[in-house]
């Protein structure tokens, strides 16, 4: 299928006998803490007009030695209706092209980006229980706190944005409320805590383990550990993630505790292999602890890009995300070019 037919939430203004199919690419690039995207703005680009489908695209410009280089391709659409409460909308697709329903560190891209672009209607917060989070782990002024709506996979999510001169600095995400309901994460289990997984026969030092599956609108298998560096995760990662136990394949973490209110993790994120960071991934890693009873509800997460403050608040049944995301550069990508010596094809 082509871009246009999986686009319908991009508008063209030209008359329809007009349009012609182009190869020119703007897009820009974004990370959060390291976990990296190609980002294409839906909003103003005709990208229904582009030649090849989002997965195909997500191949080319993921490709870090040909392409642009990225963990995968973000595109930002106009929400499928206006009475929603989302400024815009995000798609995001893996490296290998398929379409996951969440990314924590991509969407926290999207709101940057929305906001200093003026594409988002920005109102005053609230959901307090962000915002004091917020407060909290950014050492700011209530007053300098925005509220904005972006429509993704997992449904419409809150987002507050700590802006000074109408830039954006941290960013809290509500993540919503975590599924741990077997079929729906889904994993073939009889329950999502302690799920047995079978590890390659060469890994011995991973004995043991077993997994604690959470749904923060994609799935997440949780293995916490006595030391990170032990685990052979370019090994291991695959394995799990294609394990027959997880039909939809799932997000592979490792964690070792440092205490009650911080871990580091490590992760192989489905369709990408070893990412950064996965913010979603380290939503999953907080219930996890707070269902395990190993660390608390609130806790600082180290991953190899950098760090997230995650908070799961039982008393509402929702997790949140805070964390940086950052601008890298902008540009324009030939896709008739890339096509042709590639050979990428449908």
């Amino acid at each position: 299928a082509e871009l246009q037919e999986t686009l319908p939430c991009c508008k063209c203004n030209r008359a329809e006998g007009s349009m012609r199919m182009v190869s020119l690419l703007r897009f820009f690039k974004m990370h959060g803490i390291g976990n990296d995207y190609v980002f294409i703005d839906c909003m103003h680009t005709p990208v229904e007009m582009l030649m090849v489908s989002p997965r195909i695209l997500a191949n080319i410009v993921s490709d870090r030695h040909c392409g642009i280089g990225g963990d995968g391709l973000v595109l930002i659409c106009p929400p499928t209706k206006p009475d929603i409460g989302a400024s815009v909308r995000m798609r995001m697709f893996n490296a290998d092209g398929s379409e996951a329903e969440m990314c924590g560190n991509a969407v926290r891209c999207v709101a940057k980006y929305a906001f200093e672009k003026k594409l988002a209607q920005p109102a005053k917060p609230t959901n307090l229980v962000s915002q004091q989070f917020l407060c909290d782990i950014a050492s700011g002024d209530a007053n300098t706190i925005e509220e904005i709506g972006i429509q993704t996979g997992n449904g419409v999510l809150s987002i507050q944005l700590v802006v000074q001169k109408d830039r954006v600095g941290m960013i809290c995400v509500d993540m919503g409320s975590p599924v741990v309901t077997p079929q729906a994460i889904p994993v073939n289990y009889h329950t999502a805590i302690d799920v047995p997984v079978a590890f390659p026969a060469n890994q011995s030092n991973t004995e043991g383990y077993s997994a604690i599956c959470v749904s923060v609108g994609n799935p997440h298998a949780v293995f916490f550990c006595d030391d990170l560096n032990a685990v052979d995760l370019a090994t291991v990662g695959p394995h799990i993630e294609n394990a027959p136990i997880f039909p939809q394949r799932i997000n592979v973490h490792f964690v070792q505790i440092m205490s009650e209110t911080e871990v580091r993790m490590c992760t192989w994120e489905r369709g990408s292999g070893i990412t950064q960071a996965c913010g979603t991934g380290a939503t999953a890693v907080c219930v996890a602890g707070v269902l395990s009873k190993k660390t608390q509800r609130r806790i600082l997460v180290h991953l190899p890009g950098g760090d997230l403050h995650l908070l799961y608040d039982p008393e509402n049944d929702h997790a949140y995300m805070a964390g940086t995301a950052t601008m890298v550069f902008s540009g324009e990508m030939d896709l008739n070019e890339v096509i042709k010596d590639q050979q990428w094809k449908e």
